[in-house]
């Protein structure tokens, strides 16, 4: 994954730099500490425009950013600044700002400050910690320009203030991964399923993602140049990577072999980072051969964070790319039943899965019928991992796209071993009030499941692509 770019720079006014001896060092100083902290973080290029205390430097910081094309800037305001310092930015660039209202401490040292003798001195210390005074000011300019902003407010070690950080740069990174993605849409939608229909172009012009239409003709003639040793190195990537069930014939397992090799083949020829596919083919054809026996291909892809989307399901692949993007997982499910008694509802689906967040390994195994499409062939058996999970799903309404998310726990108890995925889950409210009020928030029947509590980052990753986002809660 390339670096993503993070834009930093620090205003002040330079009227205070000869009035108080030591205090732009001060500053400078406690901006080199946030940069250095951000830096620390994985895939990510902080591009530091220093002190911007004057419209020239303005001018340059705002060149600098749009030439390096950073996704998200932040301003640390290090002391009272005039508003005029960020209009130069405001004109300039079109991303989402986030003003850094960071305190060096939790308060100011009263005694030490009253304890000078010097009021000059003493009105230097108080410039240092007065970070929260242009924030109303800086935030009426904003709000005149039209800018996307937020505030972050505390202080330098503050736990909560960076978590808010590190979820922003989260949120930047999804953005430019999504941006960047080329989306592989293979074969055609299962016909009648009219709530996963999609508008590709609505979805390339909010994410930026790229839809690269596929052929299953491609697919077949890759498929037919691949050899023995392939296939054999493929088999050998199934045994490590799942339990193979005794009864997965040699031929199946060789039938899906060849095809998760074609699959890499694919995704590696048209660069994709994700896909979306159906067939259904008739008769035995060539292409019902190959779409009967994708799931194990397609499920090592979504391990190894290209997720792949059954039934066609674009809306569905975009809410397992921004979780791949995390690092979190993001399964491909729907809903499958509902347990009054335990007041749980289980999800799940027929493949593919995402196999680093799995209780356990992944089973491989036969079905001698994909219910609800042709043929048979090998499937997946896995449960999500324990613990806290988020569930979220790309909305196509009569107003665009938005985001629908909920926090939940996937909880122990018994599954179906039908050869899917499938859970359980508890949410914070009933099982009844949740199916009503996420169903009621206008999603297509599939959703992403991926592990941990991610809302916050999803909030600000809506705000950057300026979408709603609905949270069930």
């Amino acid at each position: 994954m390339e670096k993503v770019k993070i834009g930093l720079f620090g205003v002040g006014l330079n009227t205070y730099w000869g009035q108080f001896e030591g205090l732009l060092e001060r500053l400078t100083g406690y901006q080199d500490r946030i940069k250095n902290k951000m830096r620390s973080y994985d895939n990510i290029e902080v591009i530091d425009a220093g002190m911007v205390d004057d419209i020239d430097k303005a001018n340059d910081a705002a060149s600098l950013m749009k030439r390096e094309d950073v996704e998200l800037l932040f301003i640390f305001i290090s002391t009272y600044a005039l508003s005029s310092t960020l209009i130069p930015v405001v004109n300039r660039l079109n991303i989402p700002v986030i003003l850094l209202n960071m305190q060096p401490l939790p308060a100011i040292e009263y005694n030490k400050l009253n304890s000078m003798t010097d009021r000059g001195a003493m009105t230097g210390e108080w410039l240092a910690n007065c970070q929260a005074c242009s924030v109303p000011e800086f935030s009426s300019v904003f709000n005149r320009a039209r800018v996307k902003y937020d505030i972050v407010s505390g202080y330098l070690e503050d736990s909560e203030a960076w978590k808010e950080i590190s979820e922003w740069i989260t949120a930047a990174k999804i953005s430019s991964g999504m941006r960047k993605n080329r989306m592989g849409v293979l074969g055609n939608y299962y016909g009648g399923m009219v709530d996963v229909y999609s508008d590709l172009t609505l979805q390339s012009t909010v994410f930026g993602t790229h839809m690269e239409i596929l052929e299953m003709c491609e697919l077949a003639d890759i498929r037919k140049s691949v050899g023995k040793e392939e296939v054999e190195q493929k088999i050998r990537e199934f045994e490590r990577t799942f339990v193979i069930d005794d009864s997965c014939s040699p031929y199946e397992i060789e039938r899906a072999a060849q095809t998760s090799v074609a699959l890499d083949r694919l995704v590696e020829k048209h660069r994709l980072g994700s896909m979306a596919y159906y067939y259904a083919g008739m008769n035995g054809n060539e292409y019902e051969n190959i779409i009967t026996s994708v799931i194990a291909g397609n499920t090592l892809l979504t391990g190894k964070n290209i997720p792949v989307a059954g039934e066609y399901e674009i809306k569905n692949v975009q809410a397992m790319k921004i979780m791949a993007l995390m690092g979190i997982g993001g399964c491909f499910s729907e809903f499958y039943a509902m347990d009054f008694n335990d007041d749980i509802i289980m999800l799940g689906h027929d493949g593919p899965a995402h196999f680093i967040i799995s209780e356990g390994k992944v089973r491989l195994v036969p079905l001698p019928v994909y219910h609800g499409k042709p043929g048979k062939g090998l499937s997946i058996q896995m449960s999500v991992k324990q613990g806290p999970v988020t569930l979220l799903s790309v909305v196509e309404g009569n107003d665009g796209l938005s985001l629908l998310a909920a926090e939940g726990e996937s909880v122990p108890g018994p599954i179906l071993n039908i050869g899917n995925l499938n859970s359980r889950y508890k949410f914070s409210v009933s099982a009844k009030e949740f199916i009503k009020r996420w169903s009621k928030a206008g999603p297509s029947h599939h959703c992403s499941i991926g592990i941990g509590h991610v809302t916050g980052i999803l909030k600000k990753y809506a705000f950057m692509l300026d979408i709603p986002i609905t949270v069930i809660s």
